[in-house]
């Protein structure tokens, strides 16, 4: 019971922040797009998110194993409330370079709170699942990633919302007082060693990871990244300008879309696992699912130069490419987990969504100069080449699994 205590203590501090960040991101884009900031502007202002995303999970998995996941998931979260009220604080007099810069330095504490929150989170979960429990591992990663991508999906949904009624600084406060409603419970209720690593590692060894996290983190880069170049920017833009949509449509579709992501990355264990029979998914399964991606994204450009409506083009194989993207995510987030060692999980982990950061950091960058270059389809074709290189490196992966997933087919991952 005290472990399932812990894990819906650590999911629902989780939840909260989860829904600040979708609805921050799509509070930023849209604000800024409205005021007539450019897709390669509008890019830039998440640089910064991106890039200290990338050093925050480096840094924070070594600080979650020596004082303590309880440590990190609380720094992530009085972060955020800062990012929050800085935000809150932007002076609508200040000149566009001021008003540029204050944007990313918030948006850094933002990147570092988010990456310290989901590595404190992700990693807890390892600590938290009984040893050679494959199964319930799958299946809780599986709950936890899934759900928090469908309320991220809320979070775009709530954020476009709040922008069109409150108003930018309005919501901003509002939402920087109920996460630290929960930052408050997580300081009172979580325990004080939870994830502290037994041996203390040494600052030198976050980089010697073993090949199969070296292989998953590098498959990780490109697969996020091919995600983020036409997602980030591209297609909000594209919606917004190429559709006439409105600030509450486009932060509905964006949210049923992770909402329906997130249902499909709970639901993935239950569906890999009949695949595979039963057994435990090894990177064989990522090689495939890697190739079955990179074939949904190609017939998405495809159908554009055919001369079909391009609104129903991107609809349709924008939904599509979210299934087959959300299984993907699904099994290299279990993959991290089980190549883990237990005693080391926050570094492996750190390490690992290091290079997801560096991913999305390329994909962001990418999305604006694409679409600024050669509209949503530069977006698309930039994103296939990404998915073509993830699937390259899953051949490095190692193909067996050493167990079986009996008790997850039984109950067909609930």
């Amino acid at each position: 019971m005290g472990a399932l205590r812990n894990y819906s203590l650590v999911t629902l501090v989780y939840w909260a922040f989860t829904l600040s960040d979708g609805a921050l991101r799509m509070l930023v884009l849209l604000h800024f797009h409205q005021l007539g900031y450019s897709p390669v502007q509008l890019a830039v202002l998440f640089l910064l998110y991106e890039f200290f995303g990338i050093i925050t999970n480096l840094v924070g998995g070594w600080v979650g194993a020596r004082l303590g996941l309880n440590v990190t998931l609380w720094g992530g979260t009085a972060l955020q409330i800062l990012a929050l009220l800085m935000l809150a604080g932007l002076d609508p007099a200040w000149t566009a370079a001021a008003s540029v810069a204050w944007v990313m330095a918030a948006q850094a504490l933002s990147g570092i709170a988010k990456d310290l929150t989901k590595m404190s989170a992700k990693s807890a979960l390892k600590v938290l699942v009984p040893p050679d429990r494959d199964s319930t591992l799958f299946r809780w990663v599986a709950l936890l990633t899934g759900s928090k991508n469908a309320l991220k999906g809320v979070g775009f949904f709530l954020g476009g919302m709040l922008l069109a009624t409150l108003g930018f600084t309005p919501a901003l406060v509002a939402m920087a007082v109920a996460l630290g409603v929960m930052l408050i419970a997580a300081v009172a209720l979580l325990p004080r060693d939870m994830g502290k690593a037994k041996k203390k590692a040494g600052f030198t060894s976050l980089l010697a990871k073993s090949r199969s996290i070296n292989v998953l983190s590098a498959a990780r880069f490109f697969l996020f990244g091919a995600r983020d170049i036409w997602f980030v920017v591209g297609v909000p833009v594209f919606l917004a300008t190429g559709l006439g949509w409105g600030f509450t449509q486009v932060g509905t579709f964006l949210a049923l879309w992770v909402i329906g992501y997130g249902v499909v990355q709970a639901l993935a264990p239950a569906a890999i696992g009949r695949l595979t029979g039963g057994r435990a998914p090894g990177g064989g399964a990522a090689l495939i699912l890697a190739i079955v991606l990179a074939a949904s994204t190609a017939l998405i450009p495809l159908a554009l130069l055919s001369g079909l409506p391009a609104a129903m083009v991107v609809l349709v194989g924008l939904g599509w490419f979210g299934v087959v993207f959300a299984i993907n995510s699904s099994l290299h987030s279990y993959l991290i987990l089980a190549y883990s060692d237990g005693d080391e999980v926050a570094t492996d982990v750190g390490f690992y969504y290091m290079a997801n950061a560096g991913g999305r950091l390329v994909g962001t960058l990418l999305s604006g100069l694409l679409y600024h270059v050669a509209g949503l389809m530069g977006c698309l074709w930039g994103s296939l080449v990404f998915v073509v290189i993830a699937g390259a490196i899953s051949f490095g992966l190692p193909r067996v699994a050493e167990r079986r997933l009996a008790d997850l087919a039984a109950e067909g991952g609930d």
